[in-house]
Parts: structure tokens; C-alpha cells; sequence
């Protein structure tokens, strides 16, 4: 079935002028950044059909004079055919679309189109609830903590495949994909939801019923870069084990799901001092689990998280996502040790997870990982 890109031109292909103001000189027009090379590399290697999505009308609420319009689109289309960009010569209206949906796009929901696997890119809300009505994937062209809170709060994240305004970021999305895992793991002792995306920017909500487990689990999202929502119910009346543990098999699994073929990884990580500590984390996502650790804590507890299970939350962690783990820390302070080994492991896994999705091959000479 075909595949479909819908692209809102101004504001997201073009720079939007001041208010008031139209594209209808050529002087006017101007291009985002990496816009050509973006939808080249992308229109090369996959089959869409790209469908132009315009206002109807400008900023000021008059009407764009057909004379003008005409040769500056005219302009727009020739330029990004010259790249290998071939979008349809007829352009959706915007405003028509909101006016009619269901006739302007009578020609994309005829069971023809691949809709669920179609995007629509543009700057605005509007854009990303089009494709929530048609059931499409949006990627919101936005500064990412503006863009993020606005999906949120409009209840369209998950619709919205990625909040950027960097048009080679989009072609990697569009493709490579996201790389998004939510599970949910429930048994007698705990009842646990998971979200993970490899391809966030480190917005975590953290929920376990530990307040020092959540501030690790929180260092680890915000330091690499992913964003990690866990809520854990756990039998905190028995003890802390359970919860501990079914959640660093619940994250486990996650990154390896995330990890998909691994191809254009960086595969491996590296250290981080903390005031007293020094922690050294080394890992390799190669498929292969193992753990080493070398640390030693005096103290019963820091917080309510005991120190017996920081070595159970890595082991049940690793042994989830097959990852090979190399751990050591050394300090005085208990709490400066461990914090250090969860920053640590954020920023090696943030080299590890760093995708060229330019590269197809395996970070491998087995040919598989």
C-alpha cells in the first residue's frame, strides 16, 4: 500500500514571514535549514507520496492574489523537483481541509493508502490533530520543550512520533523510526507500567513507591537523554525486594526492544566522577549479558532503597536487555557512589544508543547482534 507525507509549507518547508505578512514575492521566501538535503535523502530510499498542505489565506486574513501566489509556488515546486522532491502538483488548502476533511481527503482514505504508517509534518497543533482524525503519525515541527508540553497538554502524544525543529532529525524518524516501547508486567507482587523512548530528551515520571530508587531512576533518564515513565505497584508492605527487581527486568526487556536490529549503533559506552566517588561504567550492547561489579557499600540503606539491591537492580538489568556491564565505583560518600554509577551508566548508554541511520550495517563482524 502507498505511503503518504503530508507537509505543512509554511511554517514547517518554509520560514513563516512576520505577521501580517505573506509568501507572495520571491524575496520572501526562504527555506528551513536542511530542508533539500533532509527530503532528498528521504525521498531516495523510501516510495511516499508527498502532498504540500497551504493556508488558504495569509496572516492578516486577506486572501493570497492568485497572480502572486502562482509563480512563488511555482518557484517552491520547481526548486524541490530539482531535488528529487516530486510533491503532488495540486496542493491540499488548508482551510478547505478544515472545512471539508472528509472531501479533500476522500482520495487517502479510500483503503488505498497506508495511512497508519503515513505522516503529517507541519508547526501547529492543527497539524498533529489532522493526523490524529486521519490516522496518520505527526512529527510537530517545534522547538522541542515548547513543542512537548503543547502535544501533552492537547492530549496528542501519541499521535506524535517527534517534537523537533531540525529537518535531518525528521528524516531519520521518517526513515528509521522511533524507537518507543510501553509494557506493562503484572504478577501477585507488583503491577508495573513502563514507557521508553531511546529517541527522547531525557522527560522522566517516575513512580515506584521509593522515593531514592525514583531519584535514580530520574538521574538515569535525564542524563541519557531518554525519556522513562515507571509506575510500579509493588508489595512494599513485605519488603523492597520485588519492586526492585521486576523493575529492572521490566527496563531490561524495554531497551532491548528499543535496541531493534541494532543496525547503526554505536554499540558501546564508557565514567564519571562524583565529588569523593569515581565511577566507572562500561558497557556493550552486543547481545551478550554479563555483569561485573565492583562496589561495596557499608550502609544498610540510603533512603529507603537497601544496599543489597543495587547490585540485584544491575544484575536483573542486564540480564533483561543483554547487555555486557562493567561496574566499579570508589569513594567515601554512599550516596555520591551510587548516584554516580546510575549518572554513569546514563551517559554509556547515551554513546551506546547514538544511532547513524545513514548506516545499515551491524556494529558487528557476525553479522549479528
Amino acid at each position: 500500500m502507498k505511503r503518504v507525507i503530508f507537509i505543512d509549507r509554511d511554517g514547517a518547508l518554509l520560514v513563516e514571514p512576520s505577521i501580517g505578512l505573506s509568501i507572495d514575492r520571491l524575496e520572501s521566501l526562504e527555506f528551513r535549514p536542511r530542508v533539500f538535503q533532509s527530503l532528498a535523502y528521504v525521498a531516495a530510499r523510501l516510495d511516499f507520496e508527498w502532498v504540500m498542505v497551504v493556508d488558504g489565506e495569509n496572516k492578516g486574513g486577506l486572501s493570497f492574489p492568485a497572480e502572486s501566489v502562482c509563480p512563488v509556488q511555482s518557484k517552491i515546486m520547481q526548486m524541490l523537483a530539482n531535488e528529487g522532491i516530486g510533491f503532488e502538483p495540486v496542493c491540499i488548502d488548508m482551510l478547505s481541509l478544515q472545512e471539508s476533511r472528509s472531501c479533500k481527503l476522500s482520495r487517502y482514505t479510500t483503503g488505498e493508502y497506508d495511512l497508519a504508517h503515513s505522516y503529517v509534518i507541519g508547526d501547529c497543533l492543527a497539524d498533529v490533530r489532522l493526523a490524529a482524525n486521519i490516522g496518520c503519525r505527526a512529527i510537530y515541527f517545534a522547538s522541542t520543550e515548547r513543542g512537548v508540553a503543547e502535544v501533552e497538554a492537547a492530549g496528542l502524544a501519541s499521535v506524535c512520533d517527534a517534537v523537533t525543529d531540525d529537518w535531518w532529525k525528521v528524516a531519520e524518524i521518517i526513515c528509521a523510526g522511533t524507537r518507543r516501547v510501553s509494557l506493562e508486567r503484572r504478577t501477585a507482587e507488583t503491577d508495573i507500567q513502563l514507557s521508553l523512548n531511546l529517541d527522547g530528551t531525557g522527560r522522566t515520571d517516575i513512580h515506584t513507591g521509593l522515593g531514592f530508587f525514583d531519584h535514580m531512576l530520574d538521574q538515569l533518564g535525564r542524563h541519557a537523554g531518554i525519556d522513562l515513565s515507571v509506575t510500579v505497584k509493588g508489595d512494599l508492605q513485605v519488603d523492597e525486594h520485588h519492586t526492585i527487581e521486576d523493575t529492572a527486568l521490566v527496563l531490561g526487556e524495554a531497551f532491548g526492544r528499543a535496541l531493534g536490529d541494532k543496525r547503526g549503533l554505536a554499540r558501546y559506552g564508557f565514567s564519571l566522577p562524583m565529588d569523593d566517588a569515581l565511577c566507572r561504567v562500561v558497557l556493550d550492547l552486543g547481545g551478550r549479558s554479563w555483569l561485573v561489579w565492583k562496589a561495596d557499600f557499608h550502609r544498610e540503606k540510603i533512603g529507603d532503597m537497601p544496599t543489597e539491591m543495587f547490585f540485584h537492580f544491575f544484575k536483573s538489568f542486564s540480564d533483561a536487555a543483554r547487555i555486557n556491564l562493567h561496574i566499579e565505583a570508589e569513594g567515601t560518600n554512599e550516596h555520591h557512589k551510587i548516584e554516580g554509577i546510575f549518572k554513569a551508566l546514563a551517559r554509556a548508554l547515551k554513546m551506546a544508543i547514538r544511532r547513524d541511520f545513514t548506516d545499515d550495517r551491524l556494529p558487528s563482524t557476525k553479522g549479528v547482534l
